[in-house]
C-alpha cells in the first residue's frame, strides 16, 4: 500500500505541487480525524471512531488541549438521555458513508 501511495502521490503532486512526495497512509487517518474534528464531532467521539483506547492517545494524536477534552466531556450524554441524533447517521444511515468510504 505504501508504494502505491507514493506513486499516486507523484502523479499528484505534478498537478499540485501542494501535494506532499512524502505521503503515507497515517496521513490519511490523521487527516480524516482532522476533518471531524472541524465538523463538530468532539474528541470523546473521534477516539472512538480511531479505535483508541485511551482519550489522551487521542489527544496527543490531534494536538487536543486538555480545555478542549473538558468542553467536550460535557457534551456527552449519560446513558438514560440519549436524545441527540447521531452525526454518522445521513440518508443512507450507515458509518460508511459519512466516513466518505465506497461500499
Amino acid at each position: 500500500m505504501a508504494k502505491r501511495i507514493k506513486i499516486c502521490a507523484e502523479t499528484a503532486h505534478e498537478r499540485c505541487p501542494d501535494v506532499p512526495l512524502d505521503a503515507h497512509a497515517h496521513q490519511f487517518r490523521h487527516a480524516k480525524a482532522s476533518h471531524w474534528l472541524e465538523d463538530g464531532i468532539n474528541v470523546v467521539q473521534v477516539s472512538f471512531l480511531l479505535g483508541h483506547e485511551q482519550l489522551e492517545t487521542t489527544m496527543r494524536y490531534l494536538d487536543i488541549t486538555t480545555e478542549d477534552k473538558i468542553k467536550a466531556l460535557a457534551t456527552l450524554e449519560d446513558e438514560t438521555q440519549k436524545t441527540i441524533p447521531k452525526k454518522w447517521k445521513n440518508k443512507s444511515g450507515t458509518l460508511t458513508d459519512f466516513c466518505g468510504l465506497k461500499k
